[in-house]
């Protein structure tokens, strides 16, 4: 008969199983952690200080924390901020007090997920963290310079943690199988494949061969070949926080992509972000902004490739209409580049914000009324199609006194040269006006 007084541990995830309990362990971050870098130094020294890791999932943010308080011999609290609030956050400072009291024992105060906090939340840490009863330690996969608040931030060191690469994993799946996959044999598919669909991920990669070992004992199993793994794994999109800095990091690679004319790289970060699960309509608004920023008058067809992607994707949806997107993209990567008409409107807007309200000159005021033409309005107006190019050389559209400026620049690629040659040429019969007065 069960006992259901028994106190039953539920077991342990492979993951946390396998969290490395000192700096020999940990795999990943050497930018950090190598001899002469900061966190090494940190914990050489023996001192802890504030910090925001900040960071993708799976890069050791929450090991590196429990890392500490053991380095450190200090308390250990930890918070998520999704789950807690300014009770949780009070109680844990009162558990901190008391500690110190007792023991003499400093307290790490470790929040997952920081971000998620609002201001007030933030600020309840900032008198204690002042005084040094507690060690702030926070851990975002957002980007802190938008997600935490400037006095917070302001008092923690931000370190910068990345995914770990393929060599990394594989590392840890070699580790892995010494101490708790022995009875399982990998080929080097299998291998491959896993740490690919980890994608930098050390707890993804965890948890992947926890699923094939548990598969694999129910099936009595031991070798694990390419076709195995691929049909044990459920499919489960790539890292993507639709809302999140992978998300803005992406769609910044794709739009940098295009500038910088390599379609091959464009339509790669495209792709990522649509089997990422990115809304396309996002994705063709951007695409849009790109033709008008980058592209503009050096190529005005892009604007309109752009738009018609927008629209056939509307019509066809997903994945019809993912192929008109790839196809602006590419046509966008291969376009002659120009700079020029967005640089004149800023610069232009700039000027405007800035220089005082003038007049429109009476030359080039309408006159639809009697009185208006009685007070001069449109006179000494030269109509331009009465004139050789259709063009009045020397004639001034500026408001009266207004100091001369050129904001806009054409440059020599795509339409924009045909522009740049009129221009000059315009401005070479506006230079013989004046000798001619």
């Amino acid at each position: 008969m069960t006992d259901l007084f028994t106190n039953h541990e539920p077991a342990r995830p492979l993951a946390e199983q396998l969290r490395p309990k000192s700096l020999q362990d940990f795999i990943g971050q050497r930018h950090l952690l190598g001899t002469g870098k900061p966190l090494r130094l940190a914990f050489e020294a023996g001192k802890p200080h504030s910090m925001l890791l900040w960071g993708p999932p799976g890069t050791g943010k929450t090991t590196l924390a429990r890392m500490m308080s053991v380095i450190f011999n200090a308390e250990f609290i930890a918070l998520s901020a999704v789950l807690s609030g300014i009770k949780d956050i009070r109680h844990a400072i009162e558990q901190a007090q008391i500690t110190l009291q007792q023991t003499g024992r400093h307290t790490i105060l470790f929040v997952d997920e920081a971000h998620r906090f609002n201001k007030s939340q933030q600020d309840a840490f900032l008198p204690h963290v002042e005084q040094g009863l507690l060690t702030f330690v926070g851990a975002t996969t957002e980007n802190p310079s938008f997600s935490v608040n400037c006095a917070l931030l302001s008092r923690v060191q931000v370190y910068i943690l990345t995914s770990l690469s393929e060599t990394e994993l594989a590392l840890l799946f070699k580790r892995t199988e010494n101490l708790v996959l022995q009875n399982l044999y990998f080929s080097d598919e299998a291998r491959r494949l896993l740490i690919e669909f980890a994608d930098g991920d050390a707890r993804r990669l965890l948890n992947l061969l926890e699923q094939i070992n548990s598969a694999a004992k129910t099936e009595g199993i031991t070798k694990i070949d390419m076709d195995y793994a691929q049909h044990s794994l459920s499919r489960s999109a790539r890292r993507f926080d639709k809302r999140g800095d992978e998300f803005y990091d992406q769609i910044s690679a794709l739009h940098k992509s295009i500038r910088g004319s390599s379609p091959d790289a464009a339509l790669y970060w495209l792709c990522r972000m649509l089997d990422g699960g990115a809304d396309p309509l996002y994705i063709g608004r951007r695409l849009i902004r790109v033709s008008v920023e980058d592209i503009g008058i050096a190529d005005p067809r892009a604007t309109r490739i752009a738009l018609d992607a927008c629209e056939i994707y509307e019509r066809l949806g997903s994945p019809e209409g993912e192929l008109a997107l790839a196809q602006a993209v590419l046509y966008l990567a291969c376009a002659p580049k120009s700079n020029a008409a967005y640089l004149a409107y800023n610069k232009m807007r700039n000027f405007v914000s800035q220089d005082q309200s003038r007049s429109v000159p009476l030359h080039l005021r309408n006159a639809p009324t009697k009185l208006t033409k009685e007070v001069g309005f449109g006179q000494a107006y030269r109509y331009a199609h009465d004139y050789p190019e259709a063009y009045v050389a020397g004639e001034n559209y500026f408001p009266d006194e207004m100091p001369e400026i050129s904001f806009y620049h054409p440059t020599k690629y795509g339409l924009e040269s045909k522009i740049l040659e009129k221009l000059a040429n315009l401005r070479k019969l506006d230079k013989q006006m004046k000798k001619g007065t």
